[in-house]
């Protein structure tokens, strides 16, 4: 018996030394290989000077993407967003406690530091009130009452995979605010939840283009006609890319992207940098007119403010014709936006951040007599509730975010968007990564995120005296300058009277 069990052993072990002697062979071979290759190559210079080992370099730089947030940034040091800020996303959407303890991690003396000012009475629990409704375009046969105050920017189906279209779009619905589809068009993704849904009409006018690549009245009014799609928006530019059209690489163009866009399946999907029609104001308000004449539904714009002449432009042409003639929201996006692929160059150079552009939208409507009748959305990292209620704060009406309820669907912000290669499944269509993202639990996270972000931001509302979010004003807040010291935000920016009087709504 003993025998056997020691001939049945060594029988074993000889094949584990074959098995490791092949295998160690097969390596070498590989190395020669690929030692080889790396040397007689001539387009890497580390590869040709140190081959083999020259491959860790591009490895390392590839794992680095995703564990230098774990292992060596400081909670507030990364970007485009911190650890910290992207904790606090990833407890709310989780609906777990989101109190820390041994005080603050940031900096409240850097230069550009938002701070509320807090009231000596605050607004009791019982005193409270939610935000009521606002009407959007009161010129239009179907006008909008949009519930909430804080909703989902535009993120197109093609850079996000089905399934995460699919559970922002049941979280959306159940937490009653609106989803932007993007510009790739209206999928029966957007509207598997049954919510609001703001169609946009980007500059290769995906789901409702002609066969030149313009606008489609016929599919434009097919896909109005909706009951779920609540306005359309026209968009000019978006803050990753401004000056620069939509950019989807051709292995995320399947079947269904193309047959939604109305393009080739498996080329790459790049839209014209703005729109052939539009080239001034005055075509801009025509493009307007137009959809809206169409749908029925109200219509605006989205953009990245550079300069306010063209605001002064534009309010100019919307007196000549009449306020009827305005678009009825305008959506400023911010410079340091973006969910998706773009040039570094735009990415880091081009456009003004939210922090300015709000501001000068906001005054020049004011001074204008047009602030009542345009409203106004914007975005821009808008992932924590600081951001949204100094937004409301400086007079804007709505808030919306793109990469927050990323950060709700699971991404980890491991920099893959453009690439396919999704690890969480959120903006890959393979099939395999897909299968992480579970929609019923996802659709949840979405909810809460969104429920515990507004619960939020009503909480600073409330310390600062006032009953709800849209109460906050510019005076409610102060920003450090360069001198360590805070001042008014009104101050800053200061609060504006209508100088054109106009005839009311």
């Amino acid at each position: 018996m003993e025998s056997g069990f020691m001939a049945f052993a060594k029988t074993v072990l000889n094949w584990i030394g074959l098995f490791f002697v092949l295998g160690l062979s097969i390596l070498i071979v590989i190395i020669a290989v690929v030692y080889i290759i790396d040397k007689t190559q001539k387009k890497q210079a580390i590869r040709r000077n140190f081959p083999v080992i020259g491959h860790f370099r591009y490895w390392f730089e590839h794992l680095g993407e995703f564990f230098r947030q774990y292992f060596f940034a400081m909670d507030r040091e990364e970007m485009p967003f911190n650890r910290a800020e992207r904790n606090w996303a990833y407890r709310a959407a989780k609906d777990v406690s989101r109190t820390l303890a041994f005080g603050s991690t940031r900096n409240l003396t850097s230069t550009g530091t938002v701070m509320f000012l807090n009231d000596q009475f605050p607004t009791l629990e019982k005193n409270a009130v939610e935000s009521q409704p606002v009407l959007i375009g009161p010129y239009c046969r179907t006008p909008y009452l949009a519930k909430s105050f804080f909703n989902i920017s535009g993120m197109s189906y093609g850079s996000l995979s089905k399934v995460a279209v699919q559970a922002l779009a049941k979280g959306a619905a159940k937490a009653g605010c609106w989803i932007n589809t993007g510009e790739g068009g209206l999928s029966p993704h957007h509207l598997s939840g049954g919510g609001d849904v703001v169609f946009q009409i980007g500059t290769a006018k995906y789901g409702v283009r002609n066969g030149d690549g313009g606008l489609d009245d016929d599919r434009l009014k097919e896909v109005s006609s909706h009951p779920q799609v609540k306005m359309i928006e026209l968009k000019l530019a978006q803050g990753a890319k401004p000056g620069k059209g939509g950019i989807l690489p051709g292995r995320k163009v399947t079947e269904e992207i193309a047959q939604i866009r109305h393009i080739p399946a498996g080329e790459d999907s790049i839209s014209p940098n703005g729109h052939p029609e539009i080239d001034n104001v005055s075509d801009l308000l025509d493009m307007i007119n137009h959809i809206r004449d169409i749908s029925g539904k109200p219509v605006g714009f989205k953009t990245v403010i550079g300069t306010d002449a063209f605001l002064f432009d534009l309010c100019e042409e919307i007196h000549r014709r009449g306020p009827e003639s305005a678009p009825d929201f305008i959506t400023i996006d911010s410079a340091d936006g973006g969910s998706g692929a773009a040039p570094q160059p735009l990415f880091d150079y081009v456009g003004l951040t939210i922090k300015e552009s709000l501001p000068i939208v906001l005054n020049v409507l004011q001074k204008q007599g047009l602030r009542d009748r345009i409203k106004v959305i914007c975005s821009g990292k808008m992932i924590n509730p600081s951001g949204v209620a100094w937004a409301l704060a400086m007079g804007a009406d709505f808030t919306l975010s793109a990469r927050g309820f990323m950060f709700a669907l699971g991404c980890i912000q491991a920099l893959q968007c453009n690439k396919n290669t999704c690890p969480t499944g959120v903006t890959t269509h393979d099939p395999d990564l897909q299968k992480g993202l579970v929609v019923p639990d996802k659709a949840e996270r979405v909810y809460h995120y969104h429920k515990n972000l507004v619960k939020a931001v009503g909480m600073i509302a409330h310390s600062c005296g006032v009953a709800e979010p849209r109460g906050l004003k510019r005076h409610h807040v102060r920003v450090v300058t360069e001198t360590g010291l805070s001042t008014p935000l009104n101050k800053i920016h200061p609060y504006q009277e209508n100088s054109i009087p106009t005839r009311k709504l």
